[in-house]
């Protein structure tokens, strides 16, 4: 008899996991997602990733506000299912869903546990210019991303690689690791590992507002933040009441006596804490992103402008 499995994801992230269950034969009897929101610059009404993957395998899908409401957590029960495979779902799991199934609830996680418990563990180890990140397939109890590791492997984070790119490599890495484990957890023949007291870190949550360059930061920070913030929020600076994105840089090591934030050349190099941060792909407010050469032919930000 197939193993029944209630999935919980709303975003890309988790799509590849529940596809490969799919794609593996296990009987999921439904999948719990974020509601439909609206999106794009129509603002129309659009079903999570998830739940758009849910309704081609016509498999029933409820998107509840919370999980606190008793009726809720009495049909999660009523579901009888064997675990519950959690990723990226964006809901707080009361006790009541943790112990809703025969198995619990196990998450996939992306980093190597405990180093960044919580929301942006992609965008934040890059940020933090860690030199490798991972997955970890863990069990889930009521403290933050502190249950007891199943199965995880780790990846090297190579410079330059973005937050988009990361995201994918480890949701890809996440759905493998899934069915690589399963079973075996489902037969009782995996002990889950606690994670040491030793390397905690949080990764908070991200925020629009920290995509503005701060130049007093050195410019080797700054760069890793394009890198962990592209797509979102992306980063960027103001200048004349209007908001510049960079797109790509590059920085020298070369510390010039300036004030930060303050132009340096007619090639755009701008002053920072340490180092020079030169955008070399900006996009100007309501305008497509430019080269560096093409942009600076149409818009002057000449040398000695304090950013």
């Amino acid at each position: 008899m197939k193993p029944k499995i209630i999935f919980m994801g709303t975003p890309d992230f988790a799509v590849p996991a529940l596809k490969a269950l799919i794609e593996k034969g296990y009987d999921v009897v439904c999948v719990y997602s974020q509601p439909p929101r609206p999106a794009g610059r129509g603002q129309k009404i659009i079903k999570s990733p998830v739940h758009q993957l849910a309704d081609l395998h016509n498999i029933d899908v409820r998107t509840p506000t919370s999980l606190k409401d008793p009726k809720g957590q009495i049909a999660f029960t009523q579901l009888q299912a064997d675990i519950a495979v959690v990723a990226a779902y964006g809901l707080l799991l009361p006790k009541e869903i943790l112990e809703g199934t025969k198995q619990g609830c196990i998450n996939i996680h992306s980093s190597l546990l405990p180093r960044w418990r919580g929301a942006a563990p992609i965008h934040r180890a890059i940020e933090a210019g860690d030199t490798q990140t991972g997955v970890c397939i863990m069990q889930m109890g009521e403290g933050l991303d502190t249950g007891p590791v199943i199965h995880k492997q780790a990846i090297p984070l190579n410079p330059g690689t973005t937050g988009q790119e990361l995201h994918d490599e480890l949701a890809d890495l996440g759905a493998k690791l899934l069915i690589e484990c399963l079973p075996d957890y489902l037969a009782g023949e995996i002990t889950p590992a606690p994670q040491p007291d030793t390397g905690v870190t949080y990764a908070k949550k991200l925020k629009k507002s920290e995509g503005l360059l701060d130049w007093l930061q050195p410019a080797d920070v700054l760069l890793r933040k394009l890198w962990a913030f592209t797509p979102w929020p992306g980063v960027w600076f103001e200048y004349e009441g209007k908001r510049f994105k960079v797109i790509q840089a590059e920085i020298s090591s070369e510390n010039c006596g300036t004030p930060p934030g303050q132009v340096i050349d007619n090639t755009l190099g701008v002053s920072c804490g340490s180092g020079i941060f030169k955008p070399t792909v900006i996009q100007k407010e309501g305008s497509r992103p430019l080269p560096l050469d093409e942009f600076l032919r149409g818009n002057n930000i000449p040398k000695g402008t304090q950013l």
